[in-house]
């Protein structure tokens, strides 16, 4: 029996893998199963110092995220014995990755790609899983998608329900159960009710801050330090460009230090003084930057972020890069402003080479770790494809016992 933790991207592809394989699989998730079009309502609250975008619901931060497909940390992971080539193509296939037709590129993000073409820099579509066919265009990707025309892990637990998978839902796993250093099970909280499920094998999917919190009381010390991805948007005026509408973050600007993709935030229009502009008047950029491991989870489970001088430079270049990719589209350079700094793509809690083995398990025997926890460096860029190829590879290998 495989107990596997979360919904999100690592934990969905492993209960599809191997409930396809037909091995007895076992899902817990934390949130409940719900439609898509309401995810925005599962989005989590954290210390009044960290504004921090994850959900709670099925298919973790996947059902809100944009679907933007980008490998990541191929060298680095190399250096752990870690290939993922073949994963990464199985991935991409099994999912969809391409760059969206033109029929779903706005005015906006056309805008976007031109400048950042003029201004030599490295500019091309976002790689993306979703489906044209049935996407409505409407611009609610962070919400949760109304047309279900995006990829999230959501998908893949439909597949391994139907394949024979148990899931249970709205359980928070509490403990584990480990007999001789080796894992028996997990206790979960359901219903006010204290319930145990046995197996051979537990794989922790529950994202950077749950999965640390539980190998925690396991007597783990994970989540003494902690990666999340810093964005600011920048964003100002120009009349009717309708980018509030547009499939987000379609096109993409790679920085030495920085990612930039076209994201509308409609905080962007509070900074310009006119009551005539609309949501439909603003074009607005996220600048999204890898940051350094400076943060941790404390014993209550709050998460603290510690800036350093690194992660406030990379962030000022590429929101200066922003501003000139704005202004070349034709943005009002006197109505350019920012947002508050915010976080996403928690991660590092349980890295590779420190709290997880190449094979991703832990010291207790058959207990595994496959979410960003496991990252060893924040990656700067969508990780949600880096998950699903470790995950992929994870459970090749677990196909073999």
């Amino acid at each position: 029996m495989f107990i596997i933790v979360g919904t999100g991207a690592g934990g969905a592809i492993l209960a599809r893998e191997l409930a396809q394989n037909d091995l007895p699989v076992t899902i817990i998730e934390k949130g409940p199963y719900i439609d898509s079009k309401d995810a925005f309502n599962y989005y989590d609250k954290y210390n009044s110092s960290v504004d921090l975008l994850t959900t709670t619901c099925i298919g973790g931060a996947t059902i809100v995220s944009m679907s933007n497909m980008v490998r990541a940390l191929d060298s680095e992971l190399h250096e752990y014995g870690i290939d993922l080539a073949e994963a990464y193509e199985y991935v991409e296939d099994l999912v969809g990755v391409h760059q969206l037709d033109d029929s779903h590129i706005g005015k906006g993000t056309q805008a976007f790609l031109d400048a950042g073409r003029q201004l030599g820099l490295e500019t091309l579509k976002m790689p993306k899983a979703i489906r044209e066919e049935d996407c409505i265009q409407c611009g609610r990707c962070a919400f949760g998608c109304p047309a279900d025309a995006k990829w999230s892990g959501k998908d893949f637990v439909d597949d391994a329900v139907e394949a024979g998978a148990t899931l249970i839902t709205e359980a928070e796993v509490t403990d584990l159960i480990i007999e001789d250093n080796e894992i028996k099970g997990v206790e979960y909280i359901k219903d006010d009710k204290k319930e145990e499920v046995y197996g051979d094998y537990v794989i922790l999917s529950a994202g950077a801050i749950s999965s640390a919190l539980i190998l925690r009381r396991a007597g783990i010390d994970a989540g003494r330090e902690i990666f999340f991805d810093p964005f600011v948007s920048v964003g100002g005026y120009i009349k009717d460009i309708n980018f509030n509408t547009e499939v987000q973050m379609a096109g993409l600007v790679i920085g030495k230090n920085f990612v930039l993709s076209p994201h509308f935030s409609s905080f962007i229009r509070d900074n310009i003084p006119d009551d005539s502009v609309t949501d439909k008047d603003i074009l607005s950029i996220m600048v999204k930057t890898p940051d350094e491991c400076k943060g941790y989870i404390d014993d209550d489970g709050e998460v603290y972020k510690i800036n350093t001088i690194q992660d406030i430079r990379y962030l000022a270049e590429g929101a200066a890069t922003a501003g000139l990719i704005l202004e070349k589209a034709g943005v009002d350079p006197k109505t350019i402003g920012s947002t508050v700094y915010r976080g996403a793509h928690p991660g590092g809690t349980a890295p590779i080479g420190k709290i997880v083995d190449s094979n991703l398990e832990t010291e207790i025997s058959n207990l595994f770790v496959c979410d960003a926890s496991v990252l060893p460096i924040s990656p700067g860029k969508p990780p949600i494809l880096t998950i699903l190829a470790l995950s992929k590879r994870l459970s090749d290998y677990l196909k073999k016992y």
